[in-house]
């Protein structure tokens, strides 16, 4: 297969990958490949990259099978990787099964966790130094809003990240690629992504927040952009600082009620006006 890319799509790729700093010469990479549309596409531009860059690196595929009812249609799989002449390797697991069983309602967390651990310890075994995510950037968008709906913190994953356990770099080159534009250039190719064996599909947190910044933004088209801005570590804030500690919060019930007492005359021990009770344990 004959790779080339756009060049606005190329021009994407490459400033994630000179931004972040996600490769490098002698660099072994590790895709996850999942055989979706993101993980496809990210398989196809990394190899499009290897033949431009002006540095040597190496590209290796791996496919977690998961163990749902429908396997992945592995020889598909195996045919798109020699195509690109792309090491495939295939780990067989019922992550499926454990991830339903520990979290029926949700097991969306546990499922990610535990096929992350098959990657890596692949890459690791296999000799490969990074491992690279199809985490495009209305994921980064999605996942931003998700932490702060459903875990009440302000994050979401990062460009390149290091596991001190493994030693491996984690990159995700297709953080400045839209979804849509991934949907219309895979629409171009022979090879067809294969749809999610996941019986969870479209019922997800993340699949309700997707709607919902789409349905916001359709009201109003700065929605998404002001979401994107305020993921970067220079956005404008104004929070409320971190929950006080009860230490933290005695002293200044002292600091503040003591000078009052005494202007009063007051000899209460709890130094609060009658009525005022303060919970220093509900926090």
């Amino acid at each position: 297969m004959q790779v080339a890319l756009p060049k606005d799509y190329a021009r994407r790729l490459w400033r994630a990958v000179i931004e972040f700093e996600l490769l490098a010469e002698g660099d072994r990479v590790l895709v996850g490949f999942s055989g979706g549309k993101d993980s496809s596409f990210l398989l196809y531009a990394l190899r499009a990259l290897q033949e431009q860059a002006p540095f040597g690196f190496e590209l290796g595929a791996v496919h977690v099978e998961l163990g749902f009812r429908e396997p992945s249609d592995v020889p598909q799989l195996e045919r798109y990787c020699q195509q690109l002449e792309i090491p495939f390797y295939l780990e067989k697991t019922q992550i499926a099964q454990v991830a339903f069983k520990q979290r029926q309602e949700n097991p969306c967390s546990s499922c990610a966790y535990f096929r992350r651990a098959v990657v890596n310890e692949t890459a690791v075994v296999h000799g490969y130094n990074k491992v690279a995510l199809a985490h495009h950037h209305d994921d980064a968008v999605e996942t931003f809003l998700m932490s702060q709906l459903y875990s009440g913190k302000l994050q979401t994953f990062l460009p390149k990240s290091h596991l001190e356990k493994t030693g491996l770099d984690v990159i995700r080159p297709l953080v400045y690629l839209r979804e849509e534009k991934i949907k219309a250039f895979m629409a171009t190719l022979a090879f067809r992504p294969m749809p999610s064996r996941c019986p969870l599909q479209g019922k997800t947190h993340r699949w309700k927040v997707k709607e919902l910044i789409h349905t916001l933004t359709q009201e109003n088209p700065f929605v998404y952009a002001n979401l994107a801005a305020a993921m970067r570590g220079d956005g404008l804030a104004e929070l409320w600082p971190p929950v006080p500690s009860k230490k933290t919060m005695r002293e200044k019930h002292l600091r503040v009620m003591r000078p009052a007492s005494e202007e009063h005359g007051s000899r209460r021990t709890s130094n609060a006006p009658k009525g005022v009770v303060f919970d220093f344990h509900s926090q």
